[in-house]
């Protein structure tokens, strides 16, 4: 009996060891015998981008097409699926990528040499949701600046002046632009916060309970903070920018967690520094790593983290067990 080799071609978050022992469990008990071979690549120790014609991709062609003779699955995050690799692998039959959107992989190709390709959206929903309502309250209430004052000596009493006070949640319009997975956790929190919950995505044409679907102007119009949870596509490349912005209430809070070519980042910073903006949370950028010379690490207000809005363990996890199960569904197993 042909036995079913998987690659498991980790990193050094969505590790080889955690997807192995996903398979394991979801198919180790399948009549067909499973084997599990193991990769590691660089990401996230070294950071990911354009491989050949994929994006967002971590290693090298040459380094998983080695690996790929005989493998019937791929499973990965980061890994570079391209046309070169999909045309030295011929007996490849599926790739499971453990993210939200195959990124990394050249799907017309793949369905060229007939391999199947599949998600695990949802894995960092949760993780993403947290982190973007903490940043936001962050935001709000300038926590990292005041806590680097207390460590450097300061005790600013004088924070507590009307004029230099933040704001509060409750009571508040959040407007979330978009509404998969991440803005619909994002605005149960929220609504849990007593804020009246705002959603523009004009893939959603009934409102979701306890939330008011309205248009972008509405949107920003009537929301005292902002937060971005909508997937980048070629038509909504910079959707924010100064028009848009101008739109929001002066001293609004602006958050992006999702991807950084929908905000036009020089409009932010100009904003800032007008103070129409009162302030601004990111976890995503044009360029990553923020270059050395840009505006936006001086601008006041602003809280920063390095794309880091999904990385928890669960996230980890989940991703793995997640690939896991959509092998088991490809060959009937679930």
């Amino acid at each position: 009996m042909r036995p079913l080799k998987i690659l498991a071609t980790g990193d050094h978050f969505v590790t080889p060891s955690l997807l192995t022992a996903a398979l394991q469990a979801t198919l180790g008990t399948a009549d067909v015998p499973v084997v599990v071979q193991e990769q590691t690549l660089p990401w996230p120790l070294v950071p990911f981008g354009p491989v050949a014609e994929v994006d967002e991709a971590s290693g090298t062609e040459d380094e998983l097409i080695a690996a790929l003779p005989g493998v019937r699955v791929l499973v990965t995050q980061m890994a570079p699926v391209t046309e070169r690799v999909l045309a030295a692998a011929p007996d490849l039959e599926l790739v499971v990528v453990c993210r939200g959107g195959p990124v990394n992989v050249n799907l017309p190709a793949a369905e060229r040499h007939g391999v199947t390709v599949r998600t695990t959206p949802g894995r960092n929903a949760i993780a993403a949701a947290e982190h973007a309502v903490a940043l936001l309250l962050a935001a709000l209430r300038q926590i990292p600046q005041i806590h680097q004052g207390v460590r450097d000596g300061q005790w600013r009493s004088d924070l507590y002046a009307l004029d230099a006070v933040g704001s509060e949640l409750a009571g508040s319009t959040a407007g979330l632009i978009g509404y998969g997975a991440i803005g619909a956790r994002v605005a149960r929190i929220l609504r849990a916060f007593d804020a009246t919950v705002l959603v523009y995505d004009p893939f959603v044409t009934t409102a979701p309970e306890g939330v008011e679907l309205v248009g972008l102007d509405e949107l920003l119009e009537r929301s005292t903070a902002v937060s971005l949870h909508a997937r980048l596509t070629p038509e909504n490349h910079h959707m924010i920018g100064s028009a848009q912005i101008a739109r929001m209430p002066r001293g609004s809070v602006l958050v992006n967690t999702a991807r950084g070519g929908l905000l036009d980042y020089e409009a932010v910073v100009d904003a800032l520094d007008s103070g129409h903006l009162g302030a601004a949370a990111f976890d995503v950028y044009d360029s990553e790593p923020i270059p050395a010379g840009s505006r936006l690490l001086k601008a006041p207000g602003t809280v920063l983290t390095p794309h880091l809005a999904g990385a928890t363990r669960q996230t980890a996890e989940r991703a793995a067990t997640l690939a896991a199960a959509e092998v088991a569904a490809h060959y009937g197993r679930s």
